[in-house]
This record gives structure tokens, sequence and C-alpha cells, in this order.
């Protein structure tokens, strides 16, 4: 039986009699197709254990890189003198390695590091030590000056172009506290909410997400090395948002495809979920494309024409947090939930109805994607009435008396 709507053609082939000629399937629609049209193409929820194990082992490296290695923290948490000064001068550009060998002359002692920040004329020095003397940045003050003659706006060579900061490791400390405090008090108002708004499961499993999110953020940059600033903190604090609005766009989505489940046996509460994910794949994807956009655009100011520190440093959390946000949400946010409530008896016993109901009949998949065929198969002799429907994205159901597809 062939259905034609809108152009779009649907076969569904049932099972024939002996003899009789079987139907030609049409061709299967391909990865995008499947992802833009959402019609449950992609076995998320089916596949979870993968995911779990998966997330597992993300969790792992990160947890062990972060007690192994730890962080590396700016001048605003470790406290020490920052000291930068244009590259350009009179003596032609300053080197990183001229720098170090001029710093460990006059001070006694190497520098922390050196850093070259910005292109071109208006790129700087920027040289990290331990705390110093007022005397010792007198006598680095001279040093620099004399051996490179940095140049102002003006292209004059100055003193006043060298400057000095000295910063508190108590400072960082008190960034760190108040970031925590906030922490604390955005997971309440989140967990207060998601329940209210939602239920307990999902405010379970949307805050497991954000954990994750958290600990692998903080892993990625324990394992590569950037260096944790308060603008790192900010961002952290930053991507929990996002995270979070992803995951509530996919249990809205869960929310309406689930309403009502346990008063129909078409398809079980897993293969509602699943299909939910299906049909927010794009606008996640979407999403995160429009948040990395800006996030790329912002890094290219900071390193490339700007060279300020902060900038990168708000742009390199937030671009790993957008990353790992969209993953949780989709990947383990909503199979948690599934997870969850398949351990109450209202979605056990719905599984167990759906079950057998399917095992009486001869059973096709669920609608197929726009092009996509759709074949009932008859269930074979001595299937179990009562086994546990894969959870997927093409549940099976009855086929009525007439033999005509249900609509």
């Amino acid at each position: 039986m062939t259905e034609n709507s809108n152009d779009t053609a649907i076969e569904v082939t049932e099972t024939a009699p002996t003899g009789a000629p079987a139907a030609t399937e049409l061709p299967q629609h391909g990865f995008f197709t499947r992802l833009y049209t959402g019609t449950g193409a992609f076995n998320v929820i089916g596949r979870r254990k993968l995911w779990f194990a998966f997330s597992f082992i993300l969790v792992a490296i990160a947890v062990a890189s972060i007690v192994l290695r730890g962080f590396t923290f700016g001048i605003d948490f470790e406290g020490g003198t920052k000291v930068s000064f244009p590259r350009a001068g009179a003596n032609g550009e300053a080197g990183i390695a001229q720098v170090e060998e001029t710093f460990t002359q006059a001070i006694g002692v190497s520098p922390q590091s050196v850093v070259i920040v910005g292109n071109g004329a208006t790129s700087t020095v920027q040289i990290r030590s331990e705390t110093l003397t007022n005397d010792q940045a007198a006598t680095l003050r001279d040093a620099l000056f004399d051996k490179f003659a940095p140049k102002d706006i003006d292209g004059k060579s100055s003193k006043q172009t060298i400057s000095d900061s000295a910063v508190s490791e108590t400072w960082g400390g008190q960034i760190t506290k108040k970031a925590l405090i906030a922490l604390a008090v955005f997971l309440v108002l989140v967990t207060i909410y998601i329940t209210i708004r939602y239920e307990k499961y999902m405010a379970m499993s949307a805050l497991a997400a954000l954990g994750f999110d958290l600990v692998i953020t903080s892993g990625v940059y324990s394992l590569v090395g950037f260096e944790v600033t308060p603008a790192t903190v900010i961002g952290l604090l930053t991507i929990l948002g996002f995270s979070l609005y992803d995951t509530v766009i996919v249990f809205d989505k869960v929310e309406e495809n689930t309403k009502g489940f346990e008063h129909t046996t078409r398809r079980t509460f897993a293969e509602q979920a699943n299909l939910a994910i299906n049909q927010t794949f794009m606008r996640s994807i979407n999403t995160s494309l429009i948040s990395i956009m800006p996030i790329l655009a912002l890094m290219v100011v900071a390193v490339w024409i700007l060279g300020v520190g902060t900038l990168k440093d708000l742009a390199l959390v937030q671009m790993v947090g957008v990353i790992v946000g969209t993953y949780s949400s989709i990947f383990l946010a909503t199979p948690l939930l599934v997870t969850l409530r398949e351990r109450t008896d209202l979605v056990r016993n719905h599984t167990r109805r759906v079950a057998n109901r399917r095992g009486k009949s001869a059973v096709p998949a669920e609608e197929p994607a726009v092009g996509e065929t759709e074949t009932v198969a008859a269930v074979p002799a001595g299937a179990a009435a009562g086994s546990k429907p894969e959870p997927g994205a093409r549940p099976v159901r009855p086929r009525r008396p007439s033999g005509k597809r249900e609509r």
C-alpha cells in the first residue's frame, strides 16, 4: 500500500501471502536528512549504556588529571609581580630569551613566565615572577629600559612604558569563595525551579549533567594546562546557564511527548524520550553553533588583534563549556532521566503492557522518516509476549484488522 501526501511517498509493506510478489522498498534517506526531519532515526536512549560508559571514562580522565596534574593558576590566585612593556623599542623588538636573560641578571632569579601578547607594533611583553620588593622592581625597570628602550604610542622611549603590579594571593581566594557561593545559590535555585516546573527526576538528571560539565571543563583546563584566572571562574558559571538551557529544551519536549503516556500503548516512555531527543537535535546543534561563533570572534579579537588576556581566558572556558554542555544535555541528562523513570512502577508496568500488546500480532516499525520504507514483520512463533521492548526510535505497534496502517 502506498500513500501520497505533499508529493511524499510512504510505502508500507505488510506480510504478504505465500506466492505474492514482494513490494519494492524505497531507498533510505541519508544522515543529514534524518537529522533534520527528527523522525526518530537515531537510537540515543537504546544505546544509553554506551553513552554512560563514555561519560564515565571522560570523568575518570578529568578527575585523574585534576588530582595528578592540578591546575595552572594565574597570578591572581598565586600572587606575585607582573611587569609589562611594549615589545618595540629603540634597540629593536624584545625577544623572550633576551627578556629572561635581562631579568635573571637584574634580580638574580629566573622569571616564572615571559609571554608576548598581541601582534605587530601594539604587541607587549608580559613578565610574571614571584613577588618583588620595591627596590627589585626599580632595578628591573632600569635594566629593561637600558636593554630595550621600549617606545610609547608616540614613538618615544620612556621608562613610563614599563609598568609593574603586585598581586596578593588572598585576592584570588576571595574571588574563589564568592564564586563557590554563587555556584551553590545557582544550583539550589535550579533544583527548585526544575522540580516545580517538571519533576524531581528531571531535576536530578539536570544537576548530574551540570556536575558533569563542571568536572569535564575543569579536567580539560588541567589536562591542557590552560591558565586559571578570575575570568575563567566567571566563564565557568556562564556555561552552566547554557548547559541548563539546552537540557531544559530537551526536557520540555520529553514532557510534551510523554504527557498521558500511561493511557496509550503505542510507545514506551523510553521511546517517547528518544523521539524527543531526535526532534530537538537540530535545535541543540543550531544553538551551539550560534553560541560558538561569537566566542570564536572573541578569541580572534583577544589573541590576534588586541592581545587582551582576560578576553582569551573567558573565551576559552566558554568554548569548552558549550561543547561539553551540548553533549551532556543530549547523551547524559535525558538517558539518565529515562533510567530513573524506568525504576518507577508506573513506567515499568506501562512498558510491560506495551510488550504484551506487541507480542499478540504482527507489528510494523514506528512511522518512517520522509520517504523511508516501513516494513511490517510478523512476530516469530514462540516470541515472548511479555518481553521488554527495545528502547529506541522505532517502536512497534499492532496492525489494524483491515490491514491498513494505523494513523
